[in-house]
Order: C-alpha cells, then sequence, then structure tokens
C-alpha cells in the first residue's frame, strides 16, 4: 500500500531519529533469533546422531573382531606366561579399527601385550562383570582417563566343545582389550566445529530475509504513519493505496473508510459552523439598523419619562436598558463574527500605554479604580483595541469582584523603564490555577459596555503588527479585585463565549462575549491574556502584549 497525499504539497513530515529497539531492529533481531535457534537445534541433533553413529561403529566393530580374536586363542592349561604373552601380542596386531592393548588375568597371573602387566584404565565395574560366575558372554564399557577417551572389552576364555565338553564353560581365563578413542573424539570435535562454522555464514544470509521481511512489514506501517501525519495536519482527504488481502491490507482498507467518515463529518461540521457563524453575522447587520432607531426612541422617551406617571416611567426605563442591551449584543456578536471570519485587522500606532489605561477609566467614569502605572511606555498598539481590553476587565472586575480595583501597568524586559512593584498582587503567571484565553468584561452600565467592548468598525489600512523591529519588552497590563475570586471549575471556562459560571442564571448583565472579544484582541496584538486568583482574595487578569 502507498500512502497518497493530495496534491503533494505541504511541508514534509519531520524526520524522526532511528530508534535503537525499534520495530525494523525487533523483527530483524526475532527473524535471527528463530534462524539462530533453528541451526542450532540442527546442528545439536546432527552432532548426536553423528556422534552415536561414529562411537557405535567403532564399538561394534572392535567388540566384534576383539571376540573373534579370542575365540580362536590356543592356550593350555596351565597358562604359560610366555605362550599367553605371544598370543595377546598377536591378537593385539590384528586389532580393529585399530591396534589394542590386551590384557590378561588368570587367577594372580597378569599379562599383557606391553611392558605394563596391568591398565589402570580398566574399570572395576569391568572386572566384575568379567569374572562374574558363569559368565561367558563379554562385556564393554567407554571410560575417560586423563581426559582421553577409551574402549575397554572384556571377553571370558571358555573351552571348546572339544575334549569330551559337551558346552563352552568359563576357563578362568579373562582377556581385556584397551582401544584409544582419541581419533573417533577428534571427528567428533571437527564436525561440531564445522557444524559452528557453518551457522554463522548462515545467519548471515538468514540476515538478508529477515531485512526483506521487516523492510516489506514496515513499509505499510510507514506509510499509514505518514498517512495519519497528513490527516493530523488537517489534509482529511488522505488516503492509502491498499494491495492484496493480507492483515496490513485490511488495516489499510479500514483506515481509508475511517478517513473517509471523518472527513465527511468534519465537512458537515464545518459547513454547520459557517452556516451558524453566517446566520449570526446577518442577523447582527439586519438588526443594527432597526436598533439604531429603537435607541434613538428610547434615548428620547428617557428624557421624558420624569413627565410620566410611575408605572408608565419604570416601563420606559425597562425598555430603554433592555434595548441597550440589546444593542450590545448585536455590537459583540458583529465583533466576533469578524474574528471567526479572520477579517479583524490591527491598525496600530506608538502610544503611551500608562495614558490609553488612564483615558480609558476617565471615558467611562471610573474613578473610584486605583491606578499603577509607569509613565514612559512606548508601545504599538491599536488604541480602540488596547481600550476595549482595559475596559473589559475592568468593568468586569467591577461587576463580579469587589473594590478596590487596581490596574497595574508596567514594562518586562531588557528594553523595559522600571515600573512599580508587580508583586504587590500575584502575577498571573504565579497561579497553579491560571486560566489562559477567552473573557472576562460586563460593564457595570450596559450602554458603558458598549462603548468598551467595541467602537468603530476597523478602519482600512495597513495591517502592522507589534513587536517587530529591535523592541524585546513586554507590556504588562493587571486588573485585580478585592472580590471572592473566581471558582475553580469556572477558571477553564472563564474566556468560553457565553459561559455563565451560575447555571442558575438565565440572564447576565453583559452579552458573556467581553472576555472572549478580549482574548481575540489580546492574541492579534500578539499577546496573552491569564485569569487567576489572588492569594490574599480576589481575582486577577494579567495581559501581556509585546512592546
Amino acid at each position: 500500500m502507498k500512502a497518497h497525499v493530495p496534491g503533494g504539497v505541504g511541508r514534509p513530515p519531520r524526520r524522526r531519529r532511528p530508534r535503537p529497539f525499534g520495530l525494523r531492529t525487533r523483527l530483524v533481531l526475532a527473524f535471527l533469533l528463530v534462524a539462530a535457534v533453528g541451526c542450532g537445534t540442527t546442528a545439536a541433533l546432527t552432532y548426536r546422531a553423528a556422534r552415536t553413529a561414529i562411537l557405535e561403529q567403532t564399538q561394534d566393530t572392535a567388540v566384534s573382531a576383539f571376540r573373534q580374536q579370542v575365540e580362536t586363542l590356543n592356550i593350555q592349561l596351565p597358562v604359560d606366561h610366555d605362550g599367553l604373552r605371544n598370543e595377546l601380542q598377536r591378537i593385539a596386531r590384528q586389532g580393529k579399527p585399530r591396534p589394542w592393548r590386551v590384557y590378561a588375568e588368570y587367577g594372580t597371573l597378569r599379562v599383557s601385550s606391553t611392558e605394563r602387566p596391568e591398565s589402570s584404565v580398566l574399570s572395576p565395574e569391568l572386572r566384575r562383570r568379567a569374572t562374574a560366575a558363569g559368565t561367558t558372554h563379554g562385556s564393554f564399557q567407554r571410560v575417560v582417563k586423563d581426559g582421553t577417551p577409551y574402549l575397554t572389552v572384556a571377553v571370558p576364555a571358555v573351552f571348546g566343545n572339544f575334549r569330551g565338553y559337551p558346552e563352552s564353560r568359563p576357563t578362568g581365563l579373562v582377556v581385556y582389550a584397551v582401544m584409544d578413542l582419541g581419533v573417533e573424539e577428534a571427528n567428533i570435535e571437527a564436525m561440531l566445529l564445522a557444524a559452528r562454522d557453518g551457522a554463522l555464514p548462515a545467519l548471515l544470509v538468514a540476515l538478508v530475509p529477515a531485512l526483506l521481511a521487516a523492510r516489506g512489514v514496515l513499509r505499510p506501517v510507514r506509510e499509514l504513519r505518514l498517512a495519519a501525519h497528513s490527516m493530523g495536519r488537517g489534509r482529511l482527504d488522505t488516503r492509502i493505496h491498499a494491495k492484496g488481502s493480507d492483515e496490513l491490507a485490511d488495516l489499510a482498507r479500514t483506515f481509508n473508510e475511517s478517513a473517509a467518515e471523518l472527513e465527511r463529518s468534519v465537512t458537515e461540521l464545518r459547513r454547520a459552523e459557517a452556516r451558524a457563524r453566517r446566520f449570526a453575522s446577518d442577523v447582527s447587520h439586519e438588526l443594527r439598523t432597526p436598533l439604531a432607531g429603537m435607541l434613538a426612541v428610547t434615548e428620547v422617551l428617557d428624557e421624558d419619562a420624569g413627565t410620566l406617571d410611575p408605572d408608565t416611567a419604570r416601563a420606559v426605563r425597562l425598555i430603554s436598558a433592555e434595548t441597550g442591551k440589546l444593542a450590545v449584543l448585536v455590537e459583540d456578536l458583529m465583533e466576533i463574527s469578524r474574528f471567526d471570519a479572520r477579517a479583524a485587522e490591527l491598525h496600530t500606532d506608538e502610544v503611551d500605554a500608562a495614558e490609553m489605561v488612564r483615558k480609558t477609566l476617565q471615558n467611562r467614569h471610573w474613578h473610584q479604580v486605583v491606578t499603577e502605572c509607569t509613565d514612559g511606555i512606548r508601545a504599538r498598539l491599536d488604541p480602540r483595541r488596547f481600550d476595549v481590553v482595559v475596559a473589559n476587565l475592568v468593568g468586569n472586575a467591577l461587576r463580579h469582584g469587589a473594590q478596590p480595583v487596581t490596574v497595574r501597568v508596567y514594562a518586562e524586559g531588557a528594553d523595559a523603564p522600571p515600573g512599580p512593584d508587580p508583586r504587590k498582587g500575584p502575577d498571573a503567571r504565579q497561579g497553579k490555577n491560571a486560566r489562559q484565553g477567552p473573557d472576562a468584561r460586563q460593564g457595570p452600565d450596559a450602554r458603558q459596555g458598549k462603548d468598551a467592548r467595541q467602537g468603530t468598525d476597523p478602519r482600512p489600512g495597513t495591517d502592522s503588527r507589534p513587536g517587530e523591529g529591535t523592541r524585546t519588552g513586554i507590556l504588562v497590563t493587571e486588573v485585580a479585585d478585592r472580590g471572592p475570586g473566581i471558582p475553580e471549575d469556572v477558571l477553564p471556562h472563564v474566556f468560553d463565549r457565553f459561559y455563565k459560571a451560575d447555571a442558575a442564571r438565565t440572564r447576565s448583565a453583559g452579552s458573556g462575549l467581553g472576555l472572549a472579544i478580549t482574548l481575540e484582541n489580546v492574541r492579534l496584538h500578539g499577546g496573552t491574556v491569564v485569569a487567576a486568583n489572588r492569594p490574599d482574595g480576589g481575582a486577577v487578569f494579567t495581559v501581556r502584549i509585546p512592546l
């Protein structure tokens, strides 16, 4: 099978370092292990069979020839020493498959074909079997003496069927033969060495099919990995060309079926998401014009509410407030739609960050907010979007926290001017439960919230990103309050759209999109926003934007 990446475009997958014990290595080692076990087993069985055959052949030949020689032994009783020695030497010379050393024992008489009348190779067990009462059959035994193997044979001499004896009977004379098996042992060792030397080339030869087999198994696995990597990067139309009918081919077909189903599901989800975004955008645009008229009417009614009776005045003020909230929601939906459509742009200018914060608070009459701002910090910001960020965070703190609400502005980095000690309130990065992501804003007044969150539509111009050039510092803006803080289960969701910490609350003073818009504006600046709880109580939101 072969992985097919549509169009062949995209960054090639990152090369991975070979793993010392990867699948290829394990397959080759397993193949070689099987080959080694097979070669070893074959060599062992061959060695055993050959050794048995060689020793049995030598043993049978020697025993049969020695028995025949003893049967032709012509000795008169009582035994003559010299005559017996001559006979033993004759038998030794005619030994098969090679000459023997022959020994004879008759009572206390000891005679041999060599200079020594007795042999230390003969074991007591062999002598006991050969001299047992009534024994007429020979016996043999293989022994090892001083590291040298020997074949020892014992044959009792018997009376023949002559001189009036009707059957063979032992004469008391026992003849022994000792034959060195060093030649046979050398042949067996040579065979063992040949089997061992033949196994090593066999393993080397087995390495070739092992590599071929590993390649055949790993190629489809590697193609499957590349295809999965391609799908993980978003190319859901990636497929694998499956060939054959083995398990790997079945796996490839299953992958293709799963990929096709995933592509279909994701396509449907994307279409549904696009329809939902388009619907929200269209509804927002359609509602904008009638809402503008409604806001104008409610402003007039607000001015005349004092001349109306109390019940009518309350109804007028309620309609005015709800109309304002609806207008805020529509404006927020339009802003979110621009972010979703990647249509939001930055129009940056070099501004004094501390002065921007003070203007934001002054324009909304938030004189109760405490500011600790370092003057002289010049940053490239989109003034409108930075105003929305600060207003959303401060409004959220005023509504859901408790006073005093503090705003700190300072810079971090080598090029940053010194600022107030940020450790007076915990840095959001210090909290282990810090949540970076979407929004926390609802201004204290619905109409003020509209000014805080929105502004004019993005003006045409060139998108300018901050942080370019030689600036290396970070602008840090902290908004902290002294309220109860954010519940632990809420922290991961504070920036989610329309998220409500209390499920029982069906209505809120804001649109529920303020912190989501804050997050998107901060991201547009290339920065981050983090939510956390202060150790001494209260919540703190920290915004970091490159200078």
